[in-house]
């Protein structure tokens, strides 16, 4: 099921025909694993994590992906965003992305916060002197303070999540990736980031992301995509949306 882009409004997303299949092992244990090892494919099983969904992402909608534990709702964002590819079909994206997909992820645990800044802003696409430009920003935006120069493996998952949100926001991004991270820090942060998010929808930004949160889908989504055992159940406004996501958990 899928909602195209009115005709006026650049499409930053196409998603066609996407599938993706992960393998399950069987094996309880690693001396299993070594045991059945090169034997026949009856010790795995294929999971589906998204069965042939299609859907386009117009510029400057915020679109909330939803679904039950298992629904598929992450790895189609991970497929938008590229971590992944999918097993079949295609997705396009046009401008510049950023991600905030897997705490931590992109960030290198021996190195300092300092140290990452710049290493995940050239993995943005900035300049050295871009990030230059933006580090004080990003700096007090994150409230990490005194441990910029400490090492992130010592950071705690709430800092992590400071330090990440702050990159990406200030890499100025035409498309902004958003999965369940915001859950991790403290009210308080988790306010300013929606306060960001809300200035990025006024700006004309383009939004995707995932949430358990009917409140914040209902807050801050013109459009909701609703998964179901890695099929795109619903995709249109977000109160039906929200009733199809309640109906889903019956299915």
């Amino acid at each position: 099921m899928s909602s195209p882009a009115p005709e006026s409004t650049p499409v930053v997303v196409r998603a066609s025909d996407v599938s993706k299949r992960f393998v399950i092992r069987k094996d309880k244990s690693l001396k299993e694993r070594v045991v059945n090892f090169g034997r026949s494919n009856k010790h795995k099983d294929d999971f589906w994590a998204l069965r042939d969904v299609s859907l386009e992402i117009s510029a400057g909608s915020t679109v909330g992906l939803v679904g039950a534990n298992g629904s598929g709702k992450s790895t189609l964002l991970k497929v938008i965003g590229g971590i992944i590819q999918p097993d079949t079909g295609i997705v396009q994206r046009r401008g510049r992305l950023a991600a905030l997909l897997e705490l931590g992820a992109g960030f290198h645990p021996d190195l300092t916060g300092r140290e990452n800044v710049f290493l995940n802003g050239a993995i943005l696409g900035l300049s050295r002197k871009q990030t230059e430009q933006y580090f004080d920003s990003i700096v007090e935006f994150s409230e990490i303070g005194d441990f910029i120069d400490t090492q992130v493996k010592f950071y705690s998952s709430g800092m992590y999540v400071r330090l990440a949100f702050a990159i990406a926001v200030h890499v100025d991004p035409d498309l902004l990736l958003v999965d369940e991270v915001l859950a991790v820090g403290d009210e308080p942060f988790q306010e300013k980031c929606m306060a960001k998010i809300r200035e990025f929808q006024k700006e004309g930004r383009t939004i995707v992301f995932v949430s358990h949160s009917s409140a914040q889908i209902e807050d801050l989504c013109d459009r909701v995509v609703v998964l179901s055992h890695g099929e795109a159940i619903f995709d249109g406004g977000t109160v039906d949306g929200l009733e199809a996501l309640r109906e889903s958990f019956g299915r």
